[in-house]
């Protein structure tokens, strides 16, 4: 008979749903501040296009690399202080943007909020391994993953209100206050489990399926060892193609619609949010997939290879058909297609992380992950304007991502091939790329 949630453990799992949403469109609309200002950013400090681009790819790749530490940390310090440090510290980032005089101190600002929105989806991964079963871990992180395409459906609309009203300074000033009050609120209400005290028939319901026994911090050697595994490599190389064809689309979208399509800025306004709502829906049904394939007795690895490795798949046929069509109608489809596909993607590879990890590892395993990822991330906008520079088209630079796409679903099909266990991490590796000493 199968283990079933107490009342009090619905309704942590209710509150931590929503704090994390919150939290994660608040993540999503403040990295758009920058893009939703920049005509009066230039103006007011004096920038040119490629110092915007370089203020871009300061918060990205400062996002990148903070998440290797910042998994550790999470996974050693617990949720409850990693989300709110996380968020404290991007929204401190966030307020410091409204505030700066000169290029380099915006730079500044944003590798401040890089480092302090890269613990969040690693310790939401965390939550989802700490306070749900394993047969609901698919659907809470599609829950909590698709906060990243509702943020970024909503920001257009609230940040333009706040700048038209209050100035482009004020708008980044009210985003930093808003998040320090949601972290404030995530440290009074969110309690990590250990901070409970749980029944054992809870205790058995949360903890069904984790290895007997498992450590309950993360050690040094245990975080290093983690790169000896294939399963490792598989989700780097998976999440890089992801968040790619993701940032192809977010950075690059506003500009292939009025640059390729010859759509009018209001046009782009409305049309643009588009996609964007399908990848809501994506990152919902792609977590709830991985549950019903679970519950149909599929084991939990295979039932996130097989709908990450298949819509990354799909988005780069739709991605390929969007590139060569003339008809506008044909190309908006496949673009709402791609985003909704790849936020498919996104929560089977964040669930993959409750599963695949052992139980003291999981917001580190996640942070590689999303560190691979990013490294896409902040390549894909300006390998893009590279290739749209050179041909004066976007249908290379999407052929390109769609290339990059296909690569990434076979490396994480073929080198994902079990969770890495948990008695190996202090002796051999059982299938991993070598032996541990």
């Amino acid at each position: 008979m199968q283990a079933k949630a107490s009342p009090r453990v619905r309704r942590i799992q209710t509150i931590s749903l929503a704090l994390m949403v919150t939290a994660g469109v608040v993540n999503y609309v403040d990295r758009a501040t920058l893009a939703v200002a920049t005509p009066l950013i230039r103006e007011d400090l004096g920038l040119s296009i490629s110092d915007m681009g370089l203020l871009l790819s300061a918060f990205l790749w400062a996002y990148a690399f903070a998440q290797l530490p910042a998994g550790a940390l999470a996974d050693r310090l617990g949720p409850r202080l990693m989300l709110t440090l996380g968020l404290a510290c991007w929204s401190l980032g966030q307020m410091l943007g409204g505030a700066v005089t000169s290029f380099w101190t915006f730079v500044g600002a944003r590798i401040v909020l890089g480092v302090g929105e890269a613990p969040h989806f690693p310790t939401c991964a965390r939550v989802s391994r700490d306070w749900f079963n394993i047969r609901q871990r698919g659907t809470a992180t599609g829950i909590w993953n698709c906060a990243s395409s509702l943020g970024s459906f909503v920001a257009l609309p609230l940040l333009t209100l706040l700048m038209v009203n209050f100035g482009w300074r004020s708008m980044f000033v009210a985003m930093g206050a808003a998040g320090l009050v949601l972290a404030a609120a995530i440290f009074l209400v969110f309690r990590n489990p250990r901070e409970v005290d749980l029944t054992a028939e809870e205790r058995a319901f949360l903890t069904e399926g984790d290895a007997p026994g498992a450590a309950a911090r993360v050690t040094w050697a245990d975080w290093k060892r983690l790169f000896g595994y294939r399963t490792t490599w598989g989700m780097i190389m998976g999440y890089f193609g992801c968040i790619y064809m993701t940032w192809l689309y977010t950075a690059w979208l506003p500009g292939y619609l009025e640059l390729e399509r010859h759509f009018t800025l209001q046009k782009t306004g409305l049309v643009g949010a588009i996609p964007f709502a399908f990848g809501v829906v994506g990152g919902v049904l792609g977590g709830r997939i991985v549950d019903v394939l679970v519950r149909r007795g599929i084991d939990p690895i295979r039932s996130r290879k097989i709908p990450m490795a298949s819509a990354l798949v799909a988005t780069a046929a739709c991605t390929v058909v969007a590139a060569v069509t003339p008809s506008d109608t044909l190309a908006i489809a496949c673009i709402s297609a791609s985003l909704f596909l790849v936020y498919v993607c996104s929560s089977s590879a964040w669930a993959m992380a409750s599963v695949a990890a052992p139980a003291n590892c999981t917001a580190s395993l996640g942070a590689m992950q999303n560190f691979g990822g990013y490294i896409g991330g902040a390549l894909a906008p300006t390998v893009t304007g590279f290739i749209v520079k050179g041909t004066g088209h976007f249908s290379l630079a999407f052929i390109t991502g769609a290339v990059i796409a296909l690569v990434a679903a076979m490396g994480y099909w073929f080198l994902i091939r079990e969770p890495i266990p948990e008695a190996t991490l202090g002796g051999r590796v059982v299938g991993g790329l070598r032996a541990a000493e």
